[in-house]
């Protein structure tokens, strides 16, 4: 038979109180409804639970056996209860997130570690990868968001810009550019660039090729099997040139100096799928809200629309390599 909870609660109610009237009165019920629904629970077990008289009732050996186990029954439910309570409300649980960038510095390391400061109860489980992988990831619920660059259209996935960043190009410190504050496309018609075969090498392939085109120059590019610390050293050798995002450039490599590419800037957006239910990432959808407003990026819903020219979303992902590339890194 199906043994409902309230089967339970009725039956402990009655061994502890030793009457089915006082377990009525504790639980609020009609007397008449607990006796007919254990009267019930006994004819579909097959075994008297109770033996009735006069002054109440006494459990048989068959209902001390049961009420063993509806004690531990009703306890594992008051704690599976207890638990969702603060998963309901976003307290504990765990948000899996795909990022492309890097968490040196930036809106994004502002936001995990302001929202760990308020959930520690909630894992954080950040994955590093490839935007198109993280997005694949998003749509079957693998990942609650994706942070990515550029400003993807999604008819399955909402996107919102929550940052930018600027471009930076990487030299060695002893270059003749390395003495300039900034520095624009017009100076790079000569550079040598190195790349690595991975990402986010060849969307910066395409991001040269685009912009450098427009001065009628065709760019020299060399592409390694390397990850970003590697690709760092080989830019310190004077073996060329490379570029990242501006949350990159917090962590230092002796021998390389960042300047910034001026009128270059990069967009970020976080992707969900909108039938993502986890409270806890929705804790964190407001709160990367609420930051982005402090930030002066968010007003009233809309983003403010920067006049500085941006990087387009085909070309745009300048962000620290992911795990997959950097696993292919040679080097000790």
């Amino acid at each position: 038979m199906a043994i409902e909870l309230r089967h339970l609660k009725y039956v402990v109610a009655a061994s502890k109180y030793g009457s089915f009237r006082r377990a009525a009165l504790s639980l609020g019920v009609e007397q008449s409804a607990i006796s007919r629904r254990i009267r019930d629970l006994e004819d579909g077990l097959g075994v008297s639970l109770f033996n009735r008289h006069s002054s109440g009732v006494v459990l048989t050996h068959a209902g001390e056996q049961f009420v063993r186990h509806a004690v531990q029954a009703l306890n594992e439910v008051s704690y599976a209860a207890a638990d969702l309570g603060p998963i309901g409300r976003g307290e504990k649980g765990a948000v899996r997130i795909g990022i492309f960038s890097s968490l040196a510095s930036g809106f994004l390391a502002q936001l995990l570690r302001t929202y760990s400061d308020r959930f520690g109860n909630v894992r954080i489980d950040i994955i590093e990868g490839a935007p198109s992988d993280h997005i694949v990831a998003v749509r079957r619920h693998k990942l609650d968001v994706a942070f990515v660059t550029g400003s993807p259209s999604l008819a399955d996935c909402d996107a919102v810009e929550f940052w930018t960043e600027g471009v930076f190009v990487v030299l060695p410190d002893g270059h003749a550019l390395a003495d300039r504050k900034s520095i624009q496309w017009n100076d790079l018609r000569k550079e040598t660039f190195i790349l690595s075969e991975g990402d986010p090498g060849p969307e910066i392939h395409n991001f040269l090729i685009k912009n450098l085109a427009d001065l009628g120059v065709h760019p020299t590019i060399e592409r390694h099997r390397v990850g970003r610390d590697n690709l760092m050293q080989i830019v310190s050798f004077g073996r060329g040139i490379t570029l990242t995002s501006e949350s990159t450039v917090a962590t230092q490599f002796p021998g390389v100096v960042y300047r910034r590419l001026e009128g270059e800037t990069l967009p970020f957006c976080a992707v969900w799928s909108p039938n993502n239910d986890n409270p806890a990432w929705r804790r964190m959808l407001s709160l990367a809200r609420l930051t982005a407003c402090q930030n002066g990026i968010f007003d009233s819903k809309k983003l403010k629309k920067s006049s500085t020219r941006r990087m387009s979303a085909h070309s745009s992902s300048l962000a620290a390599p992911s795990a997959s590339s950097r696993s292919r890194d040679p080097s000790p």
